[in-house]
């Protein structure tokens, strides 16, 4: 997992509440259990019509927002069925940080395993990166994990809270499986004095 430090990028704004899973990848991509390939099909019936032409009036096509690596959006973003192929898919189409007033619990620690930071932050302080987000690619979001800050274009400063493991993880790019290997050396210690103790086992 890549480690998340301080990010400057492109905000796309998605004034939405109730953004769920099902929205950010539909079931009929669910087939796959890689963590690659799912960015092209983020947000697929909002982003394309039935025949599969981009609609031109979602934020995600616009020329400014192609690139973008953070997202704005409405209250209780990741609602819904729990599936991890959500945050998959935003960290493959280039999503690095989605701030909203609020997220469902799965999806908010799925990020965090994931390499996204979630933020949480009051509504009229969402409100005000909203506004931000709606300037374009001209204007640049900094997000520091480490301070735990969000910077706007113009230099106003959100702080943040977040989890010290989560925070830890993240600056460190650990997952499951890397913080399972920081333990090695202990696991292969007990397994050593396990199999001499219980020879049968």
């Amino acid at each position: 997992m890549d480690k998340f430090t301080t990010l400057t990028g492109i905000a796309a704004p998605l004034p939405m509440m109730n953004v769920d899973t099902d929205m950010i990848i539909p079931k009929q991509f669910l087939k796959t259990i890689k963590r690659s390939g799912l960015g092209k099909n983020l947000f697929d019936e909002m982003r394309f019509d039935d025949d599969g032409r981009e609609i031109d009036s979602f934020v995600l096509n616009k020329p400014a927002y192609r690139d973008a690596e953070i997202l704005v959006a409405g209250d209780n973003f990741g609602c819904g069925s729990s599936r991890e192929h959500a945050p998959w898919a935003l960290l493959d189409f280039g999503i690095r940080c989605v701030i909203a007033p609020s997220f469902a619990d799965i999806f908010f620690n799925n990020c965090f395993k994931n390499g996204i930071l979630p933020i949480a932050l009051p509504q009229e302080q969402v409100d005000a990166l909203m506004k931000d987000a709606e300037k374009g690619a001209n204007a640049r979001m900094t997000v520091d994990l480490e301070a735990q800050t969000v910077t706007t274009s113009d230099g106003e400063v959100f702080s943040f809270k977040v989890d010290s493991f989560k925070k830890h993880c993240l600056l460190n790019g650990l997952d499951d499986i890397a913080l399972t290997f920081e333990k090695v050396a202990a696991i292969d210690a007990f397994e050593g004095t396990a199999s001499q103790a219980r020879p049968w086992v």
